[in-house]
């Protein structure tokens, strides 16, 4: 009866390991849009700082991400790197900018 009871205190500390305390995670975030992010919400990827959050919004700014791959394309982001987020992120539609039509 006594390892039952370890096996679920186990089980439970392990459980509560996965849930973010406070603040919005990763997990309660879903992923996150490449076209849209803030650098706080990039930085919250793994391996990606403020200084790649801000090399990722000002690639997009010239670029929009039109696949999750493209942030290949990133300086500073490798397939190495690219491995890490790939779960993390998505790429929504690039807004159509409000040109002056006739």
């Amino acid at each position: 009866m006594r390892s039952i009871g370890r096996v679920l205190a186990v089980g439970l500390l392990c459980g509560l390991t996965l849930v973010p305390i406070g603040g919005r995670g990763l997990a309660a975030a879903g992923a996150v849009d490449l076209n849209t992010a803030s650098v706080a919400e990039l930085s919250e990827l793994p391996g990606i700082g403020p200084a790649k959050a801000k090399a990722i919004i000002a690639h997009r700014e010239q670029s929009p991400f039109a696949k999750p791959e493209d942030l290949r394309n990133v300086k500073g982001i490798g397939d190495a790197l690219y491995e890490r987020v790939k779960d993390h992120v998505t790429v929504s539609a690039p807004k159509a900018s409000a040109g002056r039509g006739g």
